[in-house]
C-alpha cells in the first residue's frame, strides 16, 4: 500500500524543455525548430552522463556545462562552439530557469496529496545551489517540508545510486515499499528507485523508449494523466 509519494524536478514539476528551447534561440539562433527536441533529449543524456565527474571531482562544473551544450550540437552536426560560449549558453539558461513555474496538473495534484495528507518529498540530482533555487523558484515549500527535499550534491551520492534514496527513507521517515518515486528519467528514477525497493512511476511524457521490458510500477504519458493517477492510488 503506498502511503508516501517522493518526486523527482526536472522535467517533471516543470516543464525543463521551455527554458532549454528560450535559451538555444537566443544562443544559438541557427538551430531549427525540429531539431529542438532532439538536442534537448542530447542535452539531458550528457548532463546525466557526466555530472557523476563532477561529483567525483574529475571534471569542474563550469566544464561539464559547456560540454553538454557544445557535445549536444556536435551530435546533431552543428558547428562547434567554443568552451566561453558553452558558458554563455548556461548563463542565459539559468536566466530562463528564474521564470519556471510549477504546471499546472502538477500543482492540482500536490495540493489533492497535501489535502489527503500523504507523505511527500523530493530527491533531486545537481548541484546544491543551483538546484535549491529551482525548488525555491517552484515554491514547493507550499507542500513539501524543506527537511524532506534532498539535492545529490549535499549528498555525496546520485541517482540511480540506491544510497541516495535510502537516505531519503531514514531523513523522510519512509518505508521502501510503501514509497512511490515519480520521475522522467528511466535510468535515473525508475532503475534508481526500484534498486532501493520502491515503487516507481515513470513519468514518460517525452515518450522515450527503452531496450527490453520496463519494471516500472505506472507508466503514464501525460500531465493530464498525473492527477487522475494519484487518486486512483488514494481513492
Amino acid at each position: 500500500m503506498i502511503k508516501s509519494v517522493v518526486f523527482d524536478v526536472d522535467d517533471t514539476m516543470y516543464d525543463q524543455q521551455q527554458p532549454f528551447r528560450n535559451a538555444v534561440k537566443r544562443v544559438v539562433p541557427l538551430v531549427s525548430d525540429e531539431d529542438m527536441h532532439p538536442l534537448y533529449i542530447r542535452f539531458r543524456h550528457h548532463s546525466d552522463e557526466n555530472f557523476p565527474k563532477v561529483m567525483a571531482g574529475s571534471w569542474t562544473l563550469e566544464y561539464m556545462r559547456a560540454h553538454r551544450i557544445s557535445q549536444s550540437l556536435k551530435d546533431l552536426d552543428y558547428p562547434h562552439i567554443t568552451e566561453e560560449e558553452g558558458l554563455r549558453f548556461q548563463e542565459v539558461y539559468e536566466e530562463e530557469l528564474d521564470n519556471i513555474c510549477l504546471h499546472e496538473e502538477v500543482k492540482k495534484t500536490l495540493d489533492y496529496l497535501k489535502e489527503k495528507q500523504v507523505s511527500l518529498g523530493i530527491i533531486t540530482n545537481g548541484p546544491t545551489d543551483h538546484q535549491t533555487k529551482k525548488l525555491n523558484q517552484l515554491q514547493l515549500a507550499n507542500w513539501i517540508p524543506v527537511e524532506h527535499m534532498l539535492v545529490s550534491q549535499a549528498t555525496g551520492f546520485q541517482k540511480p545510486e540506491k544510497e541516495i534514496f535510502q537516505l531519503a527513507e531514514k531523513a523522510f521517515n519512509m518505508h521502501p515499499s510503501e514509497t512511490l518515486y515519480v520521475g522522467d528519467n528511466y535510468d535515473n528514477d525508475v532503475l534508481g528507485a526500484k534498486s532501493a525497493d520502491w515503487n516507481a512511476l515513470w513519468f514518460n511524457h517525452r515518450e522515450r523508449r527503452i531496450e527490453g521490458t520496463s519494471i516500472c510500477d505506472i507508466e503514464i504519458t501525460s500531465f493530464d494523466q498525473l492527477l487522475e493517477t494519484m487518486q486512483a492510488i488514494f481513492a
